[in-house]
């Protein structure tokens, strides 16, 4: 996804170890021959890729509270032991367990026609028979507020807003229902946040206020949603029936999944690396997020495959309940404790398996899910981005050398809060939003020469990171 930049307070004892004076930089040439060596191993290896087929195709997807990421959570720690990482654990975390049930849309008038359509994850049911109510279509909060009360109430609110980046579209899914409910309306549809669409629904959370009713809400394909509201531009009413089953059950037990490369000299300072291992309940997985923890881990197993042992120890984590509530980020930051302030740096791959262009870095508090992400200024203090900007030189050969400052990724986000430098692997995303949170996010999709180069780039900034003098 696109980062946009926020402040980085202060300089705190996490990032001070990094960070040295500007006259004391690296140089980059000390690690260009094991940096060589763990590109040419990553491209060469298929050890990652296979894990990754298997984690799609054996296990599928995994939202949080299903069976399928309970055994892939197993799968995963057996997986760090094969690749002979030690102090493989797990941390236990109650997560959301949403379920999401029968469902369907379909118009009824002018003309009766299914809908694709997703319920969106977070979301309440219709009434057992369903709603069924005229709609009304806009663009945007300020087009809905323009009707009031008067022209949403006992309607369904069809939110027909262009993709113009993932941040500043995804507020609808985020808030719409809220929005559409303080007005009125019986249930709100979204138009997926995608830019391209072959007529696929796209899922992911959303939010309800604690001062609105709630209300049924639901993704529709871009295709329905601009047919929609077209109908409704030129004066046709427009009646929609929706039928939802679902519901949250009581919290389930998860749990986030370690395993370590302890270092050689300093083994309680930490480099940690890693992605999240839930997905939504549609398609595989593959991009959202199992090509992060795969990665990951092909880049942590290669590191001990070589046999380098860095200086510092780098900490392999697959987190769990990334995407409908980020529990597992900060049940690692509270198992972490005290050792917070020893975490060197945090590494996280959440931005889909393709090509990779190179790394933010951030911290602090990122804004809350579905806020604005712009502030002003970079914040990036100098001494830490020249560092960084150094060990991107190093993956020149693969075209992953762009540092940039950012807002690193969502499990990080509680170790960035406490001062850690945060660093995103931030790839290409020709296609990412093609596939995001929809049916087709499957293995498939993956280009086995992008994954690898993902693995080369991960392998070599969290080996350096961990083995600076």
């Amino acid at each position: 996804m696109k980062r946009c930049v926020v402040p980085i307070p202060a300089l705190l004892p996490a990032i001070a170890a990094v960070c040295l004076a500007a006259d004391n930089k690296i140089d980059a040439s000390l690690y260009q021959d094991t940096a060589n060596k763990l590109i040419d191993a990553a491209l060469a290896d298929d050890a990652g890729l296979n894990r990754l087929e298997y984690l799609c195709y054996r296990i599928g997807n995994r939202l949080s509270g299903s069976a399928s990421l309970d055994q892939a959570i197993a799968w995963g720690a057996e997986e760090m032991k094969q690749a002979g990482l030690v102090n493989v654990r797990t941390i236990p975390v109650k997560v959301p367990h949403w379920v999401r049930g029968r469902e369907s849309a379909e118009m009824v008038e002018p003309r009766q026609k299914p809908l694709f359509m997703l319920g969106l994850g977070g979301s309440v049911a219709t009434p057992p028979d369903g709603i069924t109510a005229d709609l009304v279509a806009v663009s945007s909060f300020d087009e809905l507020e323009k009707l009031g009360k008067g022209g949403v109430e006992g309607k369904i609110v069809l939110y027909d807003a262009p993709f113009v980046s993932y941040d500043k579209t995804v507020t609808y899914r985020s808030n719409g229902a809220s929005r559409a409910a303080r007005l009125g309306a019986v249930a709100a549809l979204v138009r997926s946040i995608t830019p391209r669409s072959l007529r696929d629904p796209h899922t992911g959370a959303m939010q309800y206020s604690a001062f609105d009713p709630k209300i049924p809400t639901a993704a529709v394909s871009v295709e329905d949603a601009m047919w929609i509201h077209g109908l409704t531009r030129a004066g046709q009413r427009v009646r929609v029936h929706l039928a939802m089953e679902a519901h949250a059950e009581p919290d389930a037990d998860s749990a986030d999944v370690i395993g370590e490369i302890v270092g050689r000299e300093k083994p309680d300072e930490v480099v940690v690396i890693g992605g999240h291992i839930d997905s939504w309940d549609v398609g595989q997985g593959a991009h959202d997020d199992g090509g992060g923890i795969m990665a990951a881990l092909e880049a942590v197993a290669l590191i001990k495959k070589l046999g380098l042992q860095p200086r510092r120890t780098i900490r392999l984590v697959f987190w769990t309940n990334e995407e409908n509530g980020g529990r597992g980020g900060v049940a690692y930051r509270d198992w972490a404790g005290t050792q917070s302030g020893k975490h060197i740096a945090a590494i996280e791959m959440d931005g889909g398996a393709e090509k990779p262009v190179g790394f933010d870095i951030g911290a602090g508090q990122r804004p809350a899910r579905g806020a604005s992400r712009t502030a002003p200024g970079t914040g990036v203090p100098p001494e830490l981005m020249q560092r960084a900007t150094a060990i991107g030189a190093l993956l020149k050969r693969i075209d992953a050398a762009r540092i940039e400052p950012g807002e690193g990724e969502a499990d990080i986000e509680p170790l960035m809060a406490q001062g850690v430098p945060g660093f995103g692997l931030r790839t290409a995303m020709t296609h990412y939003f093609d596939y995001h949170h929809l049916q087709a996010d499957t293995f498939d999709k993956i280009v086995p020469e992008e994954f690898k180069r993902c693995a080369a780039a991960m392998a070599v900034m969290s080996y350096v990171l961990a083995d600076l003098p």
